[in-house]
């Protein structure tokens, strides 16, 4: 049967996407969930997994084509998969010998049904009939998908309803997903490391007593007749039992195949075997080689926390060799040796993501009439505070406390006052939204470009709520886990281009907003400032500039000076103590 693999929803405003990579060629055999091609959208780049297993038949997209969403991309052949027409015979095996002990003529049947007997126990393990599935259930409203970190029992152990099967991590939490029966663990069929869509299938547990039941049952029909269990002595002699000693081995057989499940087992790390992509990524990062790391996953897998450990080995051992070569280091403060770059005297083509970035600059900046206002600021105050609460907070919060923080607060609270900052000019309808919350875009700097996830109700954040999710939405973009969800929404924007050096910066206004406040570099150099005692006198203090750009259709200079003003007189005020715990 041809299964059809279509472009899947990649977040509420997304509509279309674009194939940047096949992960798979046509003829090549792929697994149900495996990684089958890799696809970028204006929101974020994403692999989508197979739908199910068999042969690549067909490429419909091909590389650096864009589709809408739901269309068809590939299609797939799973009638050339045997595991599933194995299964079948199996089954019908299963009940033949549960028809055929009954009237249990012995002498008759010792040949084959022993055999098919035999099998009998396997049959259980691979059927599905009395099977529960085990699924991924849904861990909050915005998680999709789930990555398997741990499974907490193995194929042909027995679990209870309700008890821990598995760990889980997603996006937003790490958790444990409870057996839905009591039983045997029959088969595996998603990996630890691997990721699965949420309602995806991960195990199968057999129906609690159908093991049991299966145990007994060669045993029961060797005890009920006496003379069938003198055969079974009878077998070790030789010349009457050949049938029987043929059913001997044949019980050990079984005893492998309920282990079949574990055909993910067959991934030795050295044998260039099935390795996820997260392990893959995080071993490239890392500097480690996969074919050096042993797996402690099922069946020799090799999981991130094996990645983990061997990168934190290979650091440990070159930590004496990294120490003197950084004391001339700190000893000679010169300038930077620099590298010439590879791509020097190249041309080559534009990534997706930077020509969705270009599109949208380019929009925001001729559809907009953007100009910018530069106020300077004294966040003297500001930073001896954060010296002075920074370790405290870094042991309570579990975050770093910089600057950033108090940026965003002073201008979310500047917003609640001049809601034409936080505004949008609706075109097709000749109106203007002013929100009610404000949803703080934070422009990251990473390897792919620039991306700006969303601070949603930053107004009613303090300090503490607004560090966390500052650091929790910079490393998900930094890892490549961010969603499209925690792009989309932003009723304005910040960006700490001062982070880099510069001074500071006429930013670009997004589309759908109407300002962006830009944060430059802070310095300490001398100022003229009024002294209570001393009146006006030099002292060193730390300053910046910060850039508002703003839609001159709706914002007037006027506004935007008044807003600038608001918020350097609440850095400049700068009364957090309470919020950061002083």
């Amino acid at each position: 049967m041809a299964v059809s693999v279509t472009l899947p929803a990649l977040g509420e405003s997304v509509t279309e996407g674009t194939v940047t990579r096949w992960l798979k060629a046509e003829g090549e055999r792929v697994e149900a969930d495996e990684p089958l091609l890799e696809v970028s959208t204006d929101k974020v780049d994403t692999e989508i997994p197979a739908p199910a297993a068999g042969i690549l038949a067909s490429i419909k997209v091909a590389e650096d084509e864009t589709v809408e969403v739901g269309s068809e991309l590939a299609i797939i052949d799973d009638g050339t998969g045997a595991p599933a027409a194995a299964p079948a015979p199996a089954a019908a095996a299963a009940e033949a010998p549960a028809a055929e002990p009954a009237p249990a003529p012995v002498a008759e049947a010792p040949a084959a049904p022993a055999p098919a007997a035999a099998e009998a126990p396997a049959a259980p393990a691979a059927g599905a009939a009395e099977g529960t599935d085990v699924v991924l259930p849904a861990l909050g409203e915005s998680v999709t998908e789930g990555t398997v970190t741990r499974w907490l029992k193995e194929v042909g152990e027995t679990v209870e309803a309700d008890e821990p099967l598995l760990e889980v991590s997603t996006d937003k939490v790490d958790t444990e997903i409870p057996a839905p029966a009591s039983g045997t663990l029959l088969e595996i069929l998603v990996g630890e490391d691997e990721t699965a869509e949420v309602g995806a299938k991960l195990a199968v547990i057999g129906v609690a007593g159908a093991a049991p039941a299966a145990a007994p049952a060669p045993a029961a029909p060797a005890a009920a007749p006496a003379p069938a269990a003198a055969p079974a002595p009878a077998a070790a002699p030789a010349p009457a039992a050949p049938a029987p000693v043929a059913a001997a081995p044949a019980a050990p057989a079984p005893a492998p195949a309920p282990a079949a499940p574990a055909p993910a087992a067959v991934t030795p790390a050295a044998d260039g075997a099935y390795v996820t992509p997260l392990v893959r990524k995080l071993a490239a990062e890392s500097g480690v080689d996969l074919s050096t790391v042993a797996g402690t996953g099922v069946g020799g897998r090799i999981r991130k926390q094996d990645v983990i450990a061997a990168a934190e080995a290979a650091k440990a051992a070159q930590a004496p060799v990294a120490a003197p070569a950084a004391a001339p280091a700190a000893a000679a403060p010169k300038a930077p040796a620099l590298e010439a770059s590879p791509l020097r005297g190249q041309t080559v083509k534009m990534p997706r993501m930077r020509k969705v970035i270009a599109d949208n600059m380019m929009k925001a900046l001729h559809g907009q009439a953007q100009l910018t206002s530069v106020v300077e600021v004294d966040i003297t105050k500001i930073m001896r505070m954060r010296n002075k609460a920074k370790d405290a907070f870094a042991a309570r919060e579990g975050v770093k406390l910089s600057p950033m923080p108090f940026f965003v607060k002073a201008a979310v609270q500047a917003l609640k006052a001049h809601p034409v900052i936080n505004a949008r000019i609706n075109e097709d309808e000749n109106t203007i939204t002013y929100f009610d919350s404000e949803n703080v875009g934070i422009a990251v700097d990473s390897e792919k470009g620039l991306m700006t996830p969303v601070i949603k109700g930053a107004g009613d954040l303090n300090i503490a709520g607004i560090a966390r999710k500052t650091a929790e939405l910079a490393g998900k973009v930094r890892s490549s886990k961010i969603s499209p969800d925690d792009l989309a929404g932003a009723t304005f924007t910040i960006s700490n281009t001062g982070s880099r050096g510069a001074l500071f910066d006429t930013v670009i206004v997004p589309p759908n907003q109407v300002g962006i406040l830009g944060i430059g570099a802070t310095v300490k150099r001398p100022v003229v400032i009024n002294h209570p005692e001393l009146g006006e006198t030099i002292a060193i203090r730390d300053m910046t500039y910060l850039a508002l750009s703003y839609d001159h259709r709706l914002v007037d200079g006027a506004d935007a000076a008044r807003y600038l003003t608001t918020v350097k007189q609440i850095l400049e005020a700068a009364e957090f103590e309470t919020e950061i715990g002083l």
